[in-house]
This record gives C-alpha cells, sequence and structure tokens, in this order.
C-alpha cells in the first residue's frame, strides 16, 4: 500500500464488505450479492486509475461508487436511535 488511493479504496472495500455481511445476517436482506459487484469493481478501477496518476478522474470516479452506495444500496450515514 503506497498511495493514498490504495488505502482510500481499500477501506472503501472493506466497507462494502462489512454491509454485505452486516445485511446477509437479516431475516429478510434488503439486497442481494450482485448488488455489491459494481462498487467493488469500481473500487478495482479507481484504485488503478488513480496510481496511473488520473486523480481528478480517479476523484470522480470514486465519487461515483459513493453515489452509488447510498442511492442503491441505501446506506445512511445518520445514527437511529
Amino acid at each position: 500500500m503506497e498511495t493514498l488511493w490504495d488505502w482510500v479504496t481499500v477501506f472503501a472495500f472493506a466497507g462494502l464488505v462489512t454491509l454485505m455481511l452486516q445485511r446477509s445476517n437479516m431475516e429478510e436482506p434488503p439486497d442481494s450479492l450482485w448488488h455489491y459487484a459494481p462498487p467493488a469493481i469500481g473500487c478495482a478501477v479507481v484504485n488503478y486509475i488513480g496510481n496511473e496518476g488520473y486523480d481528478v478522474v480517479a476523484a470522480i470516479g470514486f465519487s461515483l461508487i459513493v453515489v452509488y452506495v447510498i442511492k442503491v444500496l441505501k446506506v445512511s450515514f445518520r445514527r437511529e436511535p
């Protein structure tokens, strides 16, 4: 792990795995396994693009991953009581 993009994408991927494992233990999960493929593949692509020196393109790609996670996987960053 040498670059910023290595760290960012590994932490994002770890968050995706944690979310998938947490939701897979539910009685009726709100999503299926294939819903996690686009952001996981996106993390690999963003990491590659960022490591090649295209930081702006990688940042846009990472932003799209975050939007996907919020809109499709319906992750809320607010704490529910």
